[in-house]
């Protein structure tokens, strides 16, 4: 009974790819399993437990699926008939990396740890095809976590965007609004003025030619403004001067004063104007005069407030250009500092929480032959490594230098450090120093492979409590 159970299961095994061309001997070596009927969705292989039998799907099929980001399981391959699993935590003495359920009802042949080591050691054909699948086996697994680790770093940086583009856009709009209202309610304002009965040409003259040099004023200080990354005046002293101006126009009878304080004090005018102002035109015509000017002036400031903003949106379009290089070859000559840039203003919104960022930019750099958008990623997962260390808060030192033919490129920060246990693991796939559900393990694996592999360059990294600095090494010509 028992040979004749022997005789159909080593008929089964022949049947299966990975045994076709074993002798019944050696089929004989291998039957010392256990033959396991399951009902569609039994999971027989978990994720993270020890590894100790290797299974051959004899018939029917399975789903293999994987953990990623925020522990939600992706499909990673199905199996049918006379496929094997559960190899490679096996020969690489490591928990199971993968689950798999059936999908239907399926019929396995289920080998102990100690036989599977046996089968390899006795039959070379067996080892070369389980080594072969493998190989391909590992590579699927890490290429689908790498295009998900992807996906969830351009999640991160589409979100960070869309809140830095809401932001200018948002003020754009409201401009233009208030901008319509004003536009709607301009002409009555004029009709007022020349409604005053006893106002002298020269005392219009006047209103538009101060109006003129108020506007020239703010047009020229907002533009020196913006060049120098500043605002016209500090909150403290615009404050000071909006309270100064509802005083004054409290003081001589002007209604609703702090409605005109705000747009007044911002483009410069201020009480010894007003004074002037007083002085030149008809008496009772002051608030028709400053109602005009507040609502002419009010157009100047929000003109200027949506040409900043927009501006801004056209320097956030222009960093993801050049931080993708949209448009251009896959290869190409790039200003290194040039990628650092677009990748500081892509996370521009994580780095407001508290980060200062020190350029020490070495200008006379030359342009190096490289991957741009490729360098980019690993420009990124550096700098969002350390904000992401430091909680948001703290200080990020950017260096760059030139060594015979190499740029070399170091990000360091002032975090807590990684842990000396952790440091010799930090460039393993799937390995994170973060909490679970935050990292997938990948970026730096993908910036290694990125520096080292494709660009024939090098990074290695130092880490102590309150100093960790990674160093990119990239020659000039790879």
């Amino acid at each position: 009974m028992v040979e004749e159970k022997n005789a159909m299961l080593i008929n089964i095994l022949r049947q299966v790819p990975l045994f076709a061309q074993l002798k019944d001997e050696e089929l004989r070596c291998i039957n010392q399993g256990e033959e396991i009927w399951l009902e569609a969705g039994e999971e027989f292989i978990t994720e993270g437990k020890s590894a100790e039998s290797f299974y051959i799907l004899l018939k029917g099929q399975v789903r293999v699926t994987k953990k990623l980001a925020e522990n939600k399981e992706t499909a990673v391959a199905h199996h049918d008939d006379g496929t094997f699993l559960g190899e490679v935590p096996i020969l690489l003495n490591i928990p199971y990396e993968v689950t798999i359920r059936t999908s239907k009802q399926s019929h396995l042949f289920k080998i102990k740890k100690e036989t599977f080591w046996q089968m390899i050691s006795t039959c070379p054909s067996v080892t070369q095809q389980i080594l072969q699948t493998m190989a391909q086996r590992v590579q699927l697994v890490q290429n689908i976590s790498q295009q998900h680790a992807k996906l969830i770093s351009l999640g991160t940086l589409a979100a960070g965007l869309a809140h830095e583009l809401n932001n200018p856009a948002a003020a754009a709009g409201r401009a233009a609004m208030h901008l319509n209202q004003i536009f709607t309610a301009l002409p009555s304002r004029i009709t007022n003025i020349y409604q005053h009965k006893n106002m002298t040409p020269q005392q219009l003259e006047f209103i538009f030619n101060l109006e003129q040099n108020l506007m020239m004023q703010y047009s020229s200080e907002s533009a020196a403004a913006s060049l120098s990354s500043t605002n016209l005046l500090d909150p403290l002293t615009q404050s000071d001067k909006e309270e100064q101006i509802i005083s004054w126009l409290d003081t001589h009878g002007v209604a609703d004063g702090w409605k005109l304080a705000q747009t007044l004090a911002v483009v410069g005018l201020d009480v010894k104007h007003l004074d002037d102002i007083m002085s030149n035109v008809p008496l009772g015509s002051l608030p028709d005069v400053l109602s005009y000017l507040d609502a002419r002036l009010s157009s100047q400031v929000l003109l200027n407030e949506i040409k900043q903003s927009t501006a801004r949106v056209s320097e956030l379009v222009k960093a993801i250009k050049t931080y993708s290089y949209m448009d251009q070859a896959p290869i190409q000559e790039v200003d290194i500092h040039e990628g650092l840039e677009s990748t500081l203003t892509i996370l521009g919104h994580k780095l407001k929480t508290g980060i200062t960022v020190i350029r020490e930019y070495d200008k006379s750099l030359p342009h190096i032959r490289v991957y741009g958008s490729e360098l980019n990623q690993v420009w990124t997962n550096l700098i969002d490594n350390a904000i992401d260390a430091m909680n948001g808060r703290g200080k990020i030192w950017i260096r760059t230098k030139q060594d015979y033919n190499h740029v070399i490129i170091e990000i360091a920060d002032n975090g807590p450090g990684i842990l000396p246990e952790m440091q010799p693991h930090i460039f393993e796939p799937f390995f994170t120093t973060k909490v679970i559900g935050k990292g997938t393990g990948l970026g730096l694996s993908i910036s290694y492979r990125i520096v080292v592999e494709v660009h024939k360059g090098d990074i290695i990294f130092s880490s102590k409590p309150g100093d960790t600095c990674f160093q990119v090494r990239i020659p000039i010509h790879f």
